[in-house]
């Protein structure tokens, strides 16, 4: 049996384009120089060498705090990334997307902001960030960074000055203060919860209560005042003239609140997901939009440049509005992060993914872990059935049409980690009265080389979050020597993306394939087949450019994928 309809293509193609001379360029193709330094193309030659570069480009989400640590002190830093840039360079991806590394107390790990234009210091400063961007680009690798516009972190000295001004001033119209219902106040403007447990609204001693639809520590920006639009531009710029490429925007649907802040309904009312989920009216709201068009129209001042959305909006017509020509370049289509090893679920997220951006400049854009979520080789049951159904994913991942966001310890295959009560650090395990785990989970740092924690994370004993005995075969060092290993698996994946002609085009075609089984075909000839199906397929005609498990006996093996081309 073949998926394959039509004649056989040809395995030779056209050369692939020259190496970028310019960390930018501009519409006419021309170099722009930039502060971080010019893109050298040293790890081979670019996809792309136009301002489309994000298109089919493969993104490396690095948690900072995880990836590796350059001075000892148990928590990763931009000398550790730059230290560990060459596993990137030989693993092939494109591009970066490091996130925040701005000063902040850490509630939320980063993510509570005290200062969008500056370094944390147990991260580094601006001079090793420099020296990180200038390294990368001379590498051939692209680098993103985080935007978390929705909210600050109270420290932030705007905060500060909102509780020093008090009620009406200017400085509290930058934050969404109200006063509470209910006798004197005391009781919060809404019902709304928190994403991360408890209410979203903590009342200060002059009786006035603030929204922070996360932590109390993150209080959310109001963008309907010019001066926190204005000051995002003035963000945003800081970071470009520095020579970043672009941006993940956080919580990219929510920095528009709904019109007089209404009661949230019963959930079985609304059909919602979760709190910070499709549906839930806090986000998602028209305004919005405002937001995005002035982020775009920064970006459209340096050609090249590009924004990614994290956007939870389930229905399709309302993703894609993210993905007007005058607003984001990608969002990410969170379907197959959430599907389960289910042939129908994974075959209606890439329905569902492709039908959002049909109609839209933009491409898909996939995902199949992050720092939020249980990572998939735990979601897809652990252990070796995990790892073997993880190998096959990263093959569905990589063969479909668009750019792809892998999250640092997919290419050596890393699981979540049951971790003690005592260690977790997620506000969520707080906030909800230790009723929710939070996501520490997912967030364990990398195990690079050695036989014992901290497997060359750090040359300190302790890390941020503890790592688990026995995952020395798990090591960057230990894959490298093993042909078969997950590593290996990505680097081999990576180079046949980049380089062969079977992965051209955008298009996606469906083609027969054995029942449980998943297959489709690009233009440039590529068949990508997933087995699901409980038992062995034979193997479809077609030469086998790479498979998750060994198909030397003419079968497909369940739980696993192959790419083909005629």
């Amino acid at each position: 049996m073949s998926p394959v309809e039509g004649p056989p293509a040809p395995l030779e193609g056209p050369p692939c384009p020259p190496p970028l001379a310019g960390s930018r360029r501009d519409p006419a193709g021309g170099p722009v120089e930039a502060r971080g330094g010019p893109l050298q193309g040293a790890a081979g030659p670019f996809r792309r060498t136009d301002v489309d570069w994000w298109r089919d480009a493969v993104f490396y989400q690095v948690y900072i705090r995880s990836f590796a640590d350059g001075n000892g002190d148990g928590v990763g830093d931009l000398a550790g990334i730059r230290a560990r840039l060459p596993h990137l360079s030989a693993l092939g991806v494109d591009a970066l997307w490091i996130t925040p590394f701005y000063p902040s107390p850490m509630a939320d790990h980063g993510y509570d902001v005290a200062d969008p234009r500056d370094v944390e210091p147990v991260f580094g400063d601006l001079a090793k960030f420099d020296a990180l961007l200038a390294e990368a680009h001379a590498l051939g690798i692209r680098v993103t960074v985080d935007l978390v516009p929705n909210h600050s972190s109270h420290r932030h000295e705007w905060f500060e000055a909102a509780l020093a001004a008090g009620p009406g001033s200017p400085e509290r119209a930058r934050y969404l203060f109200r006063d509470g219902r209910g006798p004197d106040g005391a009781e919060p403007p809404n019902n709304w919860p928190s994403v991360f447990g408890g209410p979203a609204w903590t009342r200060v001693p002059d009786g006035q209560w603030y929204l922070h639809i996360f932590a109390p520590e993150q209080p959310d920006l109001d963008f309907t005042d010019p001066e926190v639009l204005a000051d995002l531009e003035t963000t945003m710029r800081f970071w470009l003239d520095r020579g970043v490429d672009g941006f993940r925007i956080d919580v990219a649907h929510g920095m528009a609140k709904p019109e007089g802040l209404p009661d949230m309904l019963p959930m079985e009312d609304t059909g919602l997901l979760d709190d910070h989920g499709p549906g839930d009216h806090r986000f998602d709201d028209d305004g919005v939009h405002d937001v995005h068009r002035r982020v775009r129209r920064v970006l459209d001042e340096y050609p090249g440049t590009m924004a990614v959305g994290e956007v939870w909006v389930s229905d399709d017509d309302r993703l894609a509005r993210y993905l007007r020509p005058d607003e984001l370049q990608l969002a990410f289509n969170f379907r197959l992060l959430t599907a389960d090893w289910d042939v129908d679920e994974l075959r209606d997220a890439v329905v569902h993914s492709l039908a959002t951006v049909a109609g839209t400049p933009a491409p898909a854009c996939w995902v199949l872990s992050n720092h939020d979520r249980p990572r998939h080789v735990t979601r897809y049951g652990g252990g070796e059935v995990g790892t073997r159904r993880a190998r096959a994913a990263a093959l569905l991942q990589l063969a479909l049409p668009g750019a792809a966001y892998l999250y640092n310890g997919d290419e050596l295959g890393m699981p979540d980690v049951d971790l003690p009560d005592e260690v977790l650090q997620d506000p969520i395990w707080e906030r909800s009265g230790h009723t929710e785990r939070g996501r520490d989970a997912c967030r364990i740092p990398v195990p690079w080389s050695g036989t014992e924690p901290p497997y060359g994370f750090s040359s300190g004993a302790q890390t941020w979050l503890p790592m688990p005995a026995g995952w020395e075969p798990l090591t960057a060092a230990a894959q490298e020597e093993e042909a078969g290993s997950v590593l290996s698996l990505y680097r081999t994946a990576l180079a046949l993306r980049r380089t062969s002609p079977a992965f051209t085009g955008e298009a996606l075609r469906w083609v027969p394939a054995p029942d449980g089984c998943l297959a489709f075909r690009r233009p440039g000839g590529l068949v990508c087949l997933v087995n699901l199906s409980g038992a062995p397929v034979p193997l479809p005609e077609g030469r086998v450019l790479l498979a998750s498990a060994d198909t030397t006996g003419g079968v497909v093996p369940d739980d696993a994928a192959v790419w083909l081309h005629p």
